[in-house]
């Protein structure tokens, strides 16, 4: 018999009903409570897992994230260390040595090699240390003499994600470029043995106090580990130009000036070699502010900007002034704006934007025209080469300007939603860069004077007025940069 429609349904249902409840007692009997507990007990265990296996990658992604930005910050910082003695040798001794007369050539160029030689050595044994190791307010500790404890691990005051020894020969690079930029106000006239035990007593004397104070940990003016006046110095606007600048013309006005000074003509023997050391200065510079922010990251970008705009508007202003004043613009002014602007922007460039970065290397540009071609003829100081116009100037007023225009947006420094400059709201910046400027000033200028008034005594400073007329590069090391005669 055919089953049709609801009929059929309703009968499958019913035959279907009775046979469960026929089976489900004898299942049950069958089936014990205890043979449950195995599929309970690997459920469990495969639950347990899944957040531990979850946890270990995540554990590992995070090591590896940073394993990857430290290789980033590291490579960088490298980079930039490179680029910073690039600035010395070749920057600044084809600059400085372009400049002055052609019997000196060697000489000033010898001077910043030598640097570069002594001022590591001397930076391996006890400056590193002096700069960067303890807390003290005014000078380091011996913590790091000889480099001890200086090695793969970071240091998380200074950078965090950079080995120490990264740090430390970054910062070396700053601490030899230092000394050499003096040299531009005793050239043609300072003896060699003279110009050596100097400067390698003004690194440990001036520099390394100066470095401490601004940078290192509880430095009376460090403006974010622990300063009583937190001085804002992204690069080294106190600790490298004020203070050269300052010593060099200390050096300049002590030493007198060079033999027929200013009645006979002494101009730049090779504004070439001077151009193609500006050139490299300017590069080298990114390597100097942009990797003061000691990581590859978005600061290092905004300091890179700001250094390449600076130069750029001081370089037009000094241009411009001096159209204005002879009616032609010079290379030699075109690149000693540049290196203005780039002086200026130095403290800055960390703290302050693009626009006010022009305004910096605008103001920069007309204020250092007007010390070199202005100040110095009323006062008749022979600053052979511009140290102090160029450094000690610009220095200075990058110091407080960048007082005025830093900015809590592009660097927080004193905390997130805290004013950092005067753009923000805290004027008194301005008043901690003023004190910063004066304690640099100050710190240099006696420095500098009782270091060359014991090494005059020592060793004498400044050549016979012979040696001066025949040149320092036969005198002083018997070569001569050009054999005519060939």
């Amino acid at each position: 018999m055919k089953c049709v429609g609801w009929k059929c349904s309703f009968s499958f249902i019913l035959v279907l009903g009775a046979l469960l409840l026929t089976v489900a007692p004898l299942l049950a009997q069958q089936t014990p409570a205890s043979s449950a507990a195995p599929l309970t007990i690997v459920a469990s265990a495969a639950t347990s897992e899944i957040p531990r296996a979850v946890n270990e990658k995540l554990a590992q992604l995070d090591k590896d994230v940073k394993a990857a930005q430290s290789s980033a910050d590291n490579a960088w910082m490298l980079v930039s260390a490179a680029l910073v003695l690039m600035m010395t040798g070749p920057g600044l001794a084809l600059f400085y040595g372009g400049l002055v007369r052609r019997k000196n050539t060697l000489a000033i160029m010898m001077q910043s090699f030598a640097l570069m030689a002594l001022i590591t050595v001397m930076w391996a044994l006890v400056g590193y240390s002096l700069c960067f190791g303890g807390d003290g307010h005014f000078i380091g500790s011996f913590e790091h003499a000889f480099l001890r404890g200086v090695g793969a691990d970071p240091n998380p005051d200074y950078a965090g994600t950079i080995p120490q020894l990264t740090f430390m020969v970054y910062q070396l690079m700053f601490a030899i470029i230092t000394p050499a930029l003096i040299t531009g106000a005793t050239a043609e006239r300072m003896k060699f043995s003279g110009t050596v035990l100097f400067l390698a007593l003004w690194f440990l004397a001036v520099y390394a106090p100066l470095a401490h104070m601004v940078w290192g940990k509880g430095g009376f003016l460090n403006a974010s580990l622990g300063g009583k006046f937190p001085t804002l110095d992204f690069a080294g606007g106190t600790v490298v130009h004020i203070s050269s600048g300052v010593s060099a013309l200390v050096c300049a006005l002590y030493l007198g000036k060079r033999t027929g000074y200013p009645k006979q003509p002494m101009p730049p023997h090779s504004l070439v070699l001077s151009f193609i050391g500006a050139c490299l200065l300017w590069v080298g510079w990114f390597g100097f502010n942009a990797g003061s922010a000691l990581a590859s990251n978005s600061l290092a970008t905004s300091a890179f900007v700001a250094t390449h705009f600076a130069a750029a508007a001081a370089a037009l202003s000094w241009s411009a002034a001096e159209w204005f004043k002879n009616g032609r613009a010079s290379a030699l002014g075109a690149i000693s704006g540049a290196v203005a602007g780039l002086v200026a922007i130095t403290p800055a460039a960390g703290f302050v934007g693009p626009m006010p970065a022009l305004a910096i290397g605008l103001i920069a540009g007309v204020v250092c025209y007007w010390m070199v071609t202005k100040v110095k003829a009323i006062f008749g100081y022979d600053d052979a080469l511009d140290a102090f116009g160029v450094h000690g100037a610009g220095g200075t007023i990058g110091a407080l300007l960048t007082g005025v225009f830093a900015q809590q947006v592009i660097n927080p420094i004193f905390g997130a939603g805290k004013a950092v400059g005067a753009l923000d709201g805290h004027w008194g910046q301005v008043g901690n860069q003023l004190m910063g400027v004066l304690i640099a000033w100050v710190f240099a200028l006696v420095g500098t004077l009782v270091l060359l008034k014991i090494v005059d005594l020592l060793t004498g400073i400044r050549v016979p007025e012979e040696h001066e007329i025949e040149g320092l590069d036969i005198t002083q090391h018997g070569e001569e940069a050009y054999n005519l005669e060939s």
